[in-house]
């Protein structure tokens, strides 16, 4: 299937070589690849609204920090399990490419999984938070704290400056994302010369508004995903297979076209 748009990846190919301002947003269909269960739908994480309501909001959390704690812990264990996949591997490369000379690369991701950061990817801009992080319940602070290896010693771990509850540092079901994390992701897709818009169904804003932002801004954007989204004819180019099959050959073929 790759082979029928050989043309068009190699012309993404060069514009990859070209680009001093990139970006890229990537979704859950990324993570998948590598064996991380998508939210909803057959194997998913949630099995209906009222296990979202428990276990992914900040009503649920206060009301039993246990039992959300020992999920995330779940979680967590079954994220250590996987690995980051040739996309993952390829973005990161392709960011040391444009790094190197004097460019300036920005991936935006609504994963929480860390795959990205493991893979090597340097300047990552986490929306929707990150697994392996807490933060304090009471915001006493802004410190990100890591989190040990699962099984957590307590549940649920304690702030080391307050002594509150710590809170998976992760964006629950009706919580705004942070305004200093979105405007990171806004002025990198602004100032964009090409985005690639890898593995999201481009439906969950404002994360889906930004290919648009970057467009308007006179980025070419590039979908890649399983299938047609709404962003697809809003797209310049658009490459419907597995990210980890196809970001490696454009990878590939943007250092042919560099020489």
């Amino acid at each position: 299937m790759v082979n029928a748009y050989q043309d068009e990846l190699r012309r993404v190919g060069r514009l990859m070589t070209e680009a001093r301002r990139a970006c890229v947003l990537t979704g859950a269909g990324v993570s998948a690849e590598s064996g991380i269960p998508t939210f909803r739908g057959a194997g998913g994480f949630w099995k209906d609204e009222q296990e979202v309501r428990d276990l992914a909001t900040l009503e649920g959390f206060l009301r039993d920090p246990k039992r959300v704690w020992e999920w995330y812990d779940m979680r967590r264990s079954q994220a250590k399990l996987v690995q980051p996949n040739p996309g993952h591997y390829a973005l990161a490369e392709w960011e040391q490419q444009i790094t190197t000379r004097g460019g300036e690369f920005a991936l935006i991701t609504q994963n929480i999984d860390g795959l990205h950061r493991a893979a090597g990817s340097q300047n990552v801009v986490e929306l929707h938070g990150n697994i392996h992080l807490a933060r304090c319940v009471n915001e006493c602070s802004e410190e990100l704290i890591p989190l040990p290896e699962p099984p957590l010693p307590e549940h649920p771990p304690k702030c080391p400056k307050c002594g509150g509850m710590l809170r998976p540092h992760v964006v629950w079901f009706g919580e705004p994302l942070n305004p200093r994390i979105i405007e990171q992701a806004t002025q990198a897709a602004y100032s964009a010369e090409l985005m690639l818009v890898v593995g999201t169904s481009a439906q969950v804003y404002p994360a889906a508004g930004l290919p648009y932002a970057a467009r308007s801004h006179g980025a070419v954007i590039v979908e890649i995903n399983l299938e047609p989204t709404e962003l697809t004819s809003a797209a310049q180019f658009a490459f419907h297979g597995k990210s980890g099959e196809i970001l490696p050959q454009l990878l590939e073929l943007a250092k042919e076209e560099g020489g």
